[in-house]
């Protein structure tokens, strides 16, 4: 959620903190700061609000100095306030701490800091750290802060400067994701690999309970008990800067749209063999142990969950194996039922998600093999899964999923054929054929990309809507619900959705004129039911937008737009019925004002409860 970014070399610290706190903007925050290591000693600027109100302030006030930390806050404890905002300091202003994640035991720490005479000025519970460094400091920052850290319960990434250490930061984590950048003759901190890419693409990723003393020629880890970690882990990043910018479009969530193509064809790549065998060697099961799989348990967040919900019906169509789709932050505070038979799949973009690295914890300690879907190499779900099957989309940068859910959806094709496989469920013709068409959908949605024209069209009419309803049948369920995210997410529109059945017990009651309602109406076995739900709706008055296949003219007589998609098999209609619906989304936020990227209160990757 929060940005991080920490320096130690040769340039001005601030501009390295203030241009790598712009690569982390999609995160989502609500104010900003520094601490820069200055002559007379620790000097922090803070602002509420966007980015460009503290590098206006820094501009004409700079503030040299070669070290320092940054952060950009999403406000857990206490309002967003200048006040609240990172960095915080201790009683002596000589040190100061941003901070990732949640202080679970923070009012009891509060309390205790206050009874020996600590001041703390903000309703923060990361102000408690930089006093818990105060206390425990005597003359060795790495120490201070390994005992303070071990006093906390919770989450964190942090980020520790000390006047006394002006060639200095500490950084230490659990549960929260921090990474050190290490270039030639400087070294920088951050919560993620965008903030860094300027200046290299080697990486030190930080493990739970680690504390990492950074200086420009040198990083030294150290493990819980003070203990220098000999080989901590190191990682090449296999893309670069210009993947992390917006190469001429005007969002990222555009470019990354249209980066969907290669994102599938990527995930897709290298999953067949010569022999007709799909290649996931990433899932660490013998043979028996896959065909042992009795059931499928799938644990996701938003977007992951909708991706959940299509391999739902790819995996019991194909595979014949019972699946549950549950919301993470349900599955870990209930007693499910998994064993040493049950598949627990957790999908998570960032790799990094709370409430789904719970679950993945509580499915383990239940005996259950564990399989990761993710988008990121390294990240803290890839060391506590059994297997893991990356999404090779490269980063993504605006915070509404696009790419990623499509790429997710790739994988769990691969997934379920190679279930069914194991199972004998599919014979060799049928998954050379599924694969086949699969291995086209990426050209299918170019097809979509290449023609936008009726969709632009279309989005202008709808820029004024309150309310939407989404509705689709079988595979085109999720798909409704996540083009209802996706509206919601960035336009601010109220928008549902449910399966067309299901119309009629409940939200038929909402549909008015003023009410659009969007179907996904793709060929299919229930083609004809859902021609009869968006009669239903007509009949209320509702203005209809269809996401239809091409070729069908029936369409056209029961919707005042229609959104065109290439033919595909209707258990393969997932990615190409998706495509239409996030460009609505996107047309309908920009003739709003709406800033897509970043969109108001909601953060890339959500790493706290």
């Amino acid at each position: 959620m929060c940005g991080i970014v920490g320096y130690v070399g040769p340039r001005q610290a601030s501009d390295v903190l203030l241009g790598g706190l712009a690569r982390l903007e999609y995160r989502g925050y609500d104010s900003a700061g520094v601490a820069i290591m200055a002559e007379d000693g620790v000097r922090v600027v803070r602002r509420l609000g966007k980015l460009v109100n503290l590098s206006g302030v820094i501009e004409s006030e700079p503030v040299p100095g070669g070290v320092g930390i940054g952060h950009t806050r999403w406000a857990t404890h206490g309002r967003p306030s200048e006040e609240n905002a990172h960095p915080h300091a201790d009683c002596t202003g000589r040190i100061a701490v941003v901070h990732n994640g949640i202080i679970e035991n923070y009012v009891e720490l509060r309390e205790e800091l206050a009874a020996t005479g600590h001041v703390l000025r903000s309703e923060t519970d990361t102000e408690v750290v930089a006093h818990l460094v105060e206390s425990y400091y005597t003359g060795d920052l790495a120490a201070a802060v390994t005992r303070t850290v071990a006093r906390l319960d919770g989450s964190y990434a942090l980020g520790v400067v000390h006047a006394d250490h002006p060639d200095t930061v500490v950084a230490a984590r659990k549960d929260s994701p921090l990474i050190i950048g290490l270039g030639e003759g400087e070294n920088i901190v951050a919560s993620d690999i965008p903030a860094v890419l300027e200046y290299t693409r080697d990486v030190l990723v930080l493990h739970d309970d680690q504390v990492a003393t950074v200086s420009a020629g040198e990083v030294v880890v150290r493990d819980g008990s003070g203990e220098v970690v000999a080989d901590p882990e190191l990682m090449r990043v296999d893309w670069d800067l210009d993947a992390a910018e917006k190469g001429g479009y005007e969002d990222f969530m555009l470019k990354e749209i249209f980066e969907q193509p290669t994102a599938i064809r990527e995930t897709l790549r290298g999953r067949m063999g010569e022999d007709g065998e799909i290649q996931l060697s990433e899932l660490d099961m013998t043979p028996e142990q896959v065909t042992a799989i009795d059931r499928v348990f799938i644990i996701a967040c938003g977007t992951s969950y909708h991706a959940g919900m299509v391999a739902k019906t790819l995996i019991e169509q194909w595979a014949r194996i019972p699946v549950e789709v549950e919301v993470s932050s349900e599955f870990r505070y209930r007693d499910p039922i998994v064993d040493d038979e049950t598949l627990v799949v957790a999908i998570t973009q960032s790799g990094e998600t709370a409430d789904t690295l719970a679950g993945v914890r509580e499915a383990r300690e239940r005996g259950a093999k564990v399989i990761a879907i993710t988008n990121v190499v390294g990240s803290r779900v890839t060391r506590e899964s059994d297997g893991v099957i990356y999404t090779h989309a490269g980063p993504e940068i605006g915070v509404a999923a696009t790419k990623t859910f499509t790429a997710q959806i790739a994988a769990l094709y691969v997934l379920a054929l190679k279930l069914a496989q194991a199972k004998g469920t599919l014979s060799d013709e049928r998954v050379e054929s599924l694969w086949l068409e699969l291995s086209n959908i990426p050209d299918v949605v170019e097809a979509i990309l290449a023609d936008l024209d009726g969709l632009k069209e279309c989005a202008a009419e709808y820029t004024a809507a309150c309310s939407s309803l989404f509705l689709g049948r079988g595979i085109g369920v999720p798909i409704a619900m996540e083009g209802a995210l996706k509206l919601k997410e960035i336009s601010y529109i109220h928008a549902e959705a449910y399966a067309a059945g299901e119309m009629k017990h409940g939200p038929i009651a909402l549909i008015t004129e003023e009410v659009p309602v969007v179907v996904v109406a793709t060929q299919g076995h229930t083609y004809e039911k859902v021609v009869s739900n968006i009669q239903e709706v007509r009949a209320r008055g509702a203005h209809i937008i269809a996401v239809a296949t091409h070729g069908d003219d029936e369409i056209t007589r029961h919707a005042e737009h229609v959104l065109r998609v290439p033919a595909t098999s209707e258990v393969l209609s997932a990615i190409p019925a998706t495509v239409p619906m996030q460009l609505l989304s996107y047309y309908i936020a920009k003739a709003r004002g709406c800033n897509v990227d970043q969109p108001r209160n909601l953060a890339k990757s959500v790493t706290v409860e």
